[in-house]
């Protein structure tokens, strides 16, 4: 099955995500997070850094609940009024 590249702008969506959650991770190690989401601290590393861009809806609600991040808050703060200039800066690096 052949995989259909992501858009610069995909990638880009898939960094702010990763910011985002990061700094609500906050202080806490990525190992206490992981545990909490169900996930490994290589795939929350992945997330994080944009190298998975396009991680699973279970995933992100997972990583989210366990920083104490509602969906509603997240979604806010990718779909701000600067998001899409963060996007954009993101995928022009």
């Amino acid at each position: 099955m052949v995989r259909i590249p992501l858009s610069p702008e995909q990638r880009a969506a898939g960094l702010a995500l990763g910011v985002e959650l990061r700094a609500a991770r906050g202080g806490r190690p990525m190992t206490t997070v992981a545990d909490a989401a169900g996930i490994s601290v290589e795939t929350l590393r992945k997330i994080e850094t944009g190298r998975i861009p396009t991680p699973s809806f279970a995933t992100v609600a997972a990583v989210a609940a366990a920083v104490d991040l509602s969906l509603d808050e997240l979604t806010g703060r990718l779909a701000g009024p600067d998001a899409g200039d963060r996007r954009t800066d993101l995928a022009s690096a």
